[in-house]
């Protein structure tokens, strides 16, 4: 069997196969329909302090060369987060990177 795990700083990987932030959700959007713990690890979907509903549609344009989307980042908030979804995260064998957005740069 080939060896892939990675190490990035600190960080063990058993594969170097991340999900994208915002393309995966916060993982229980998936785990009935692949088993999430054989990615090396998720990145969340970004969280901020306070619940975001994002943009209002449309959301997504065409372009000539692909799309462009603009959500808005659309989440949760951070205690709902912690609450609903980072014990389910947790339950698994997989590192996760939590993707943490600001308001402001201060």
């Amino acid at each position: 069997m080939t060896e892939l795990s990675v190490k990035i700083g600190s960080l063990e990987l058993k594969n170097p196969v991340l999900t994208a932030s915002g393309t995966f959700g916060f993982g229980k959007e998936f785990h009935n329909i692949y088993d999430i713990n054989l990615l090396g690890g998720i990145v969340t979907k970004s969280i901020t302090l306070k619940p975001k509903i994002g943009n209002k549609p449309p959301r997504i344009a065409e372009t000539s060369c692909g799309m462009i989307n603009s959500i808005g980042l659309a989440n949760p908030g951070l205690e709902k987060f912690l609450r609903s979804y980072l014990p389910f995260l947790n339950s698994h064998s997989i590192p996760v990177i939590v993707n943490i957005a600001g308001e402001t740069i201060d």
